[in-house]
């Protein structure tokens, strides 16, 4: 018996020294985290500051020539010549192509021979009746064939006209679309041919903002083929209807494009000046946080500071702590309520509730509450643009 209560008490002295020895393991390690202080998060900061910006009216756009044209013959034939080279830029009237021609300018000296001998006759004739030699009726017969051998010289000639392709305007040839000896049906188109420069650009304005839109407003326009590239121009028409599907306007401004760098077809974003430049207090987008209470954002603060007066309600201020190893004095984020206003790009305008020069958070909010430690680090910096533009990889 005296053995087993000696094995009792060995087992219960070994589980005490374990459980001590772990025990004060835990201790120690709480101890640590004690000393660590409440954990910090790593934030991106700006500073809030004033900026000008213009009121502007954002739209999408299609570009088109001034003068564009798919051109074509007016009569079929066969392709005899082709005078130009895909690209090129020709003059108004320039001969572009020629259908075969030989049989119709044949049959046009033939249709004038005829005319020439009808106007030979009538003058004989003429000088007869004067002469009282022949009746009034002859004569009357000789002019009328005149007439009719004149208009039907006029109507071949026409049609010899329509075998030649001409261009109507000057302008850009693009890629030619027949080859020599083909056969041509009317209509067929065979190139295209547009003027460039200057070049229109549409878009559509909303029925409430036509107050803001009128002929001879400056624009700026931008394509995704130069993104860093604004074109100049102004507005020149408006449609005098609303669309009664969309409620919008359709506008047309002119835009200078002396490269011919923009081109038909193309789609475009549209800058419409409206008004005089306008100071406001802004921030990058990603600061604002929105929730059904309002739009609030953080802002970094020293520990213990009253620097949030339109903090959360029921908020309490964080008790001073030690500094940070180095004697800096610890940064807490301190959440308030603002107002916002109008955006532009990556930017939003504050209209309450920050200061000129307020530090901000920028990106790592999710994790922060009212009052928590934070680090900032700014090697990284979430886009503040007013005028983005999509990058493509």
């Amino acid at each position: 018996m005296k053995r087993w209560l000696l094995l009792i008490a060995a087992v219960v002295l070994l589980i005490l020294i374990i459980g001590g020895v772990k025990g004060y393991g835990t201790f120690k390690m709480f101890q640590g985290f004690a000393a660590k202080g409440p954990p910090k998060f790593t934030v991106s900061t700006t500073k809030a500051a004033y900026q000008d910006w213009l009121p502007q009216l954002g739209a999408v756009g299609s570009l088109r020539a001034e003068r564009g044209a798919d051109l074509s013959a007016e009569v079929d034939g066969i392709v005899d010549t082709i005078n130009f080279s895909s690209g090129d830029n020709v003059k108004a009237g320039q001969t572009l192509l020629r259908l075969r021609a030989a049989d119709d300018v044949a049959h046009l000296e033939s249709l004038r021979a005829t005319a020439a001998l009808a106007e030979t006759n009538y003058k004989r004739d003429k000088a007869q009746f004067e002469a009282e030699a022949i009746s009034q009726a002859t004569l009357d017969s000789d002019a009328a064939t005149l007439r009719s051998a004149k208009a039907q010289v006029a109507e071949q000639d026409a049609l010899v006209a329509k075998k030649i392709v001409r261009a109507p305007f000057a302008g850009q040839i693009g890629i030619r679309a027949v080859d020599l000896g083909q056969y041509l049906a009317a209509g067929t188109k065979i190139v295209t041919l547009q003027q460039l420069d200057p070049i229109f650009v549409d878009f559509s304005v909303p029925q409430q903002s036509l107050g803001q839109v009128h002929v001879g407003q400056k624009v700026a326009v931008t394509a995704d083929v130069l993104p860093d590239k604004d074109f100049a121009g102004e507005i020149t028409a408006l449609d005098p209807q609303v669309d009664t599907d969309t409620r919008n306007v359709t506008v047309r401004a002119t835009i200078k494009n002396p490269a011919r760098k923009l081109l038909p077809g193309m789609y475009a974003n549209v800058s419409v000046e409206v008004g005089a430049p306008v100071r406001y207090l802004t921030l990058p987008q990603t600061a604002v946080a929105y929730n059904p209470y309002g739009a609030t954002v953080y802002l970094v603060v020293p520990q213990g500071s009253d620097a949030a007066p339109n903090s959360q309600p029921g908020a309490t201020r964080t008790p001073s702590a030690p500094a940070d190893a180095d004697g800096a004095a610890n940064l807490v984020a301190q959440q308030v309520f603002v107002t916002t206003g109008t955006t532009r790009g990556d930017q939003v305008a504050i209209l309450k509730g920050v200061n000129e020069g307020d530090e901000v958070v920028t990106s790592g909010q999710i994790k922060l509450r009212n009052g928590a430690l934070v680090t900032v680090n700014n090697s990284v910096q979430p886009s503040d643009d007013p005028n983005p533009n999509p990058q493509e990889h």
